[in-house]
């Protein structure tokens, strides 16, 4: 069984159709290599079908969203980007100054998430989100700046 119809047996046993176009979407996700954006998605799509609309994407990203077969996060682009859900959760470290992103293992949150979980009561969805701050370079580029001045 190919990815494509096993993805597509999961939508339809969760009531979901499976129409051509979602097909497209969800192959274009699937293989994309790393993330990208819905619009990045319906381009894609619109080469092989001219009239997806692009709510048809979001649509069917928030669909796989709910069901945990993609990601979504913002990555400082200012748009939300998506990915094929990893079988391991991972996470990414983005430099506020260059935008350099560095993936990093479920390893270094798992504490976290354990923490909340025994202190608050509280479940949290650490699946995949980024981590926003400043990469060892531009550390140091900032502390050579304030040492001119």
């Amino acid at each position: 069984m190919s990815c494509e119809e096993e993805t597509a047996g999961l939508l339809r046993r969760a009531g979901h159709k499976m129409t051509p176009q979602r097909l497209m979407i969800v192959r274009a996700l699937r293989h994309a290599e790393g993330h990208v954006s819905a619009a990045q998605i319906a381009e894609q799509v619109r080469e092989a079908y001219p009239f997806v609309d692009v709510s048809t994407v979001y649509r069917t990203l928030d669909v796989l969203k709910r069901m945990r077969l993609a990601t979504s996060t913002d990555m400082g682009s200012g748009d939300v980007l998506f990915e094929w859900a990893p079988e391991e959760p991972h996470h990414h470290l983005v430099c506020s100054s260059c935008g350099h992103v560095v993936e990093v293992g479920h390893e270094y949150l798992a504490a976290l998430e354990t923490s909340l979980l025994e202190d608050f009561g509280f479940a949290p969805d650490m699946h995949h989100f980024a981590i926003f701050g400043l990469c060892r370079e531009c550390q140091l580029a900032e502390s050579t700046d304030a040492d001119a001045s």
